[in-house]
């Protein structure tokens, strides 16, 4: 899947994510990611681990200045879903997570950070998945990665039905 694609006769444009495109994301999302958090729970050096939580910090005084209406995640290392990947060691999971994919994901992030009452619930998420790989809990982490990545979709999904509505 490209963020650019070619239309004969008419030239290149930004792809459009219809509700198909976007679940068929958030299912390859949830398993990759998922694998992520198992493995970043077995490898993460204990310093990025204190790193992940001093970024949750931030990311807390961000959705605070917000009113807690929004939780944006700026790109790259700043992304908590960005430092699992890396920690996975994984270099598949991170060319699939981190290249186009990752921006469309964050396309769909995008809609789910702007829902007011997502913003607290993604933080406790974000903190119980760091939580689990700090216990060294690989099958923890990757559940809770899962039920939160599954959690996002189930938002952009209701957002996308409103829209059709």
């Amino acid at each position: 899947m490209k963020l650019i694609v070619r239309v004969p006769h008419a030239g290149s444009r930004v792809v459009t994510l219809d509700a198909q495109m976007m679940e068929d994301i958030y299912r390859a999302r949830e398993a990759l990611e998922g694998m992520a958090a198992r493995l970043a729970a077995r490898l993460m050096p204990r310093a990025e681990i204190d790193a992940l939580s001093e970024l949750l910090d931030q990311h807390e005084a961000g959705i605070d200045e917000a009113g807690g209406n929004a939780y944006f995640q700026r790109e790259g290392d700043i992304d908590f879903h960005y430092r699992i990947a890396v920690a996975s060691r994984n270099q598949w999971i991170l060319q699939n997570l981190n290249g186009e994919l990752y921006h469309l994901i964050r396309m769909g992030r995008r809609r789910s950070g702007q829902v007011p009452q997502r913003a607290r619930a993604a933080l406790d998420q974000h903190r119980q998945i760091a939580t689990a790989i700090a216990a060294r809990d690989e099958e923890l982490a990757e559940i809770l990665m899962r039920r939160h990545i599954s959690g996002a979709w189930k938002i952009v999904q209701q957002l996308l039905e409103e829209q059709h509505d």
